[in-house]
This record gives C-alpha cells, structure tokens and sequence, in this order.
C-alpha cells in the first residue's frame, strides 16, 4: 500500500523545475527554490502537512500556489504542501462545506428560528439576506474550525508516521547486522 501512495505522490508531486517555469513567480523563485524547502525531514514534512490542511480547506482557488508561497515564512516542505491540499477536491469540497455549515450553526446558535419560536423559512427572509446573515457567517466560522483541527491533526499524524518510518527503517538495519553477523 506505502509503494502506491508513493508512486502516485511522485507522479503528482510538484517539483523545483515545476516552479522554475512559472513566469510571474520568477522574482521570488531565489526563496522558493531554497533547497531546505525541498528536503523531507522530521520537521519540515508535518509543517508541510499542516500548512497544506490549513490552505486547502481554506483557499477555494489557487491552493497549491498559496501553499507554497506560505511554505517560505514556515520553513515547511513545499512539495508537502502542495501536495496536500489535494485533500479538497470536487468530491470532497461539498461534504467538507455542508458539515462547516452544520458546525457554524452549532456553535453560532442560529438555527433559523424566530422570537415567537416559529421556523423561519429562507423563501421569507429573501435568498440574499439569508445567505449572507445565516449561511455565510456560519459557513466561514465551521471552515476555520475544520482547517485548524485537520491542520492539527494532520501535522500530528504526519509527525507520528514519520516517527515509525524512522523506526522500522532502524529496525530493518539492526536486522540486516544481525544477519549478516556485523
């Protein structure tokens, strides 16, 4: 299963040479391309996890640009980054809203309901003012909840993960040693 997510991030992953063409980004290409941004390590690639979440959940166009240009002040993994705001597709955007909305009502205390305790219908309010009194402020609000959380735990599994790469590489090494009587 790793060798498929693997191949298919190296397929899908942006490269140096992926920003290098982009034409307006050539005045800041000197801090995009720094190589530490590139390298996988233990602190850049769960930064970059994050910060990808947080973007994609958050950005509706242009994440993967915005990811990457974020990615320079939080000394993340840029590829990471860009990579994982994938995370918001067509698929998964409408979920990812409808339960932001659900959220946003929840903790906005709205829930369409007048004075008197009647159900107010959006048709009686106007779709407009509707959507911007009820549906907007409660939509935004579910949307940073859901990006900070996912960033959170993205950022935490990505830590962990990386912790039991780690591990399972230092255990097939002492293996190898064992077995090769070093």
């Amino acid at each position: 299963m790793f060798e498929k997510v693997r191949a298919w991030s190296e397929r899908n992953m942006p490269t140096r040479e992926t920003f290098e063409r982009i034409r307006w980004l050539r005045p800041i290409a000197h801090r995009i391309l720094l190589p530490e941004l590139w390298h996988f390590n233990r602190r850049s690639v769960p930064r970059g996890v994050a910060l990808g979440m947080l973007v994609g959940v958050l950005t509706p166009i242009a994440q993967t640009i915005f990811a990457a240009l974020l990615a320079l002040p939080a000394r993340a993994n840029v590829p990471v980054a860009a990579l994982t705001t994938f995370v918001t597709n067509p698929f998964t955007t409408p979920p990812i809203w409808l339960l932001a909305y659900w959220i946003g009502m929840r903790l906005l205390h709205t829930d369409a309901v007048e004075a008197g305790g009647r159900l107010v219908h959006p048709e009686a309010m106007g779709w407009l003012q509707w959507l911007i009194s009820e549906v907007g402020p409660a939509t935004a609000l579910g949307l940073v909840i859901i990006a900070v959380v996912s960033a959170a735990v993205g950022y935490l599994i990505a830590a962990f993960a990386w912790r039991a790469w780690v591990v399972h590489k230092w255990r097939q090494r002492a293996l190898h040693r064992n077995i090769r009587g070093v």
